[in-house]
């Protein structure tokens, strides 16, 4: 497709690199990024239609969390399955070559999502190895970054400057025009998308402009920070929350936020370990509605048409989430066609 043909899409990743921990007190906090696959299977998916827009909150370049690399990750529905195999695959004699044979349509998916990220992101960072990452992980690191210091690194507006843009009269870029909005997950999001002024306002005017937000595993808790507003003079202001409260949602779940910080990569050896809060919690607590199984890697993918909200639980609903994004950005277009 012509690209003066495609339309546009802001993605907005989170480019925290550190999250802090409650317990142990006293903890540095933990290297954190975004998940590859819950960005990289959007951009695939709408590459051939859509011109991406991409955004930090601060303006600088995110970082990949290598824990989302791992096979069981990119398992989308058979994620529960998949998860036990390779955990067991790992406890005993280990050779990560044998490891992707036996997973090698995962690890050929895993490739493709990294020379998706490759060919859009540029050169980002790379977390650093935790005491629990996945062992085959372990092994793809060093090819991974030597790939990645042959690329260039591209350019993130930050949130404060795409609000500018938008109301600048003679500034081409507005976010009327956008077709949708996608917000990956993976941790880093509770650090930068919590309580955050110029996200709230970001996503104020996308509500208000009607565009459609996509958000995935902890993505939604950008939702905390739809309570604030920008005033003209530049200063932060907390409001009533009119434009989203009381959305239906799904988010990555207590429980599975309990046992990542029990057993999986956020566990620090030997320690009780705890995040500083719980998405979950806090989305209750500014009065939207949760959706959510006790089931930890059940799909969920809910979507409120009243607020344009589309959100997926974790990784597993990332196929689901992109399938039902492509549906409705396509009625959303054919609607526009017609009208």
């Amino acid at each position: 497709m012509d690209s003066t043909k495609k339309k546009k899409a802001l993605i907005v990743i989170s480019s925290a690199k550190i999250l802090p921990l409650s317990k142990p007190v006293g903890h540095g906090g933990i290297s954190t990024g975004f998940f590859l696959i819950e960005l990289a299977k959007v951009l695939h998916a709408f590459e051939d239609t859509h011109d991406f827009i991409f955004a930090t909150p601060d303006g600088k370049v995110p970082q990949l969390d290598i824990n989302g690399l791992a096979l069981s990750m990119h398992a989308a529905d058979k994620t529960g399955s998949i998860t036990m195999g390779t955990i067991i695959d790992q406890m005993f004699k280990f050779n990560a070559d044998s490891f992707r044979k036996k997973y090698s349509e995962l690890a050929s998916r895993r490739e493709s999502e990294l020379n998706t990220a490759f060919k859009h992101l540029g050169k980002i960072h790379i977390s650093k190895l935790l005491p629990n990452t996945d062992k085959e992980v372990r092994s793809i690191i060093p090819d991974i970054e030597s790939r990645m210091s042959t690329l260039t690194e591209k350019y993130f507006f930050s949130l404060e400057e795409l609000l500018e843009k938008d109301v600048r009269s003679t500034d081409v870029f507005k976010l009327k025009d956008l077709d949708f909005v996608h917000l990956p997950g993976g941790h880093a999001p509770m650090v930068d998308f919590y309580d955050n002024p110029h996200l709230g306002e970001l996503m104020n005017r996308l509500r208000e402009e009607n565009i459609l937000i996509s958000m995935i595993c902890h993505g939604p808790v950008a939702l905390t920070s739809a309570k604030y507003r920008i005033l003209t003079n530049g200063k932060p202001v907390l409001t009533d929350n009119k434009n989203f409260k009381g959305a239906n949602i799904t988010v990555s779940s207590k429980l599975a936020e309990m046992i990542a910080v029990k057993m999986a990569y956020p566990k620090i050896p030997g320690k009780k370990t705890r995040l500083e809060y719980i998405v979950e919690d806090v989305l209750k607590q500014d009065g939207y509605h949760i959706v959510n199984s006790y089931n930890p890697v059940a799909i969920q993918v809910v979507y409120d048409q009243k607020f344009k909200l589309l959100t997926g639980n974790g990784p597993q609903a990332m196929d689901a989430l992109t399938q039902k994004l492509q549906e409705i950005v396509g009625v959303i277009n054919k609607k526009s066609h017609i009208d």
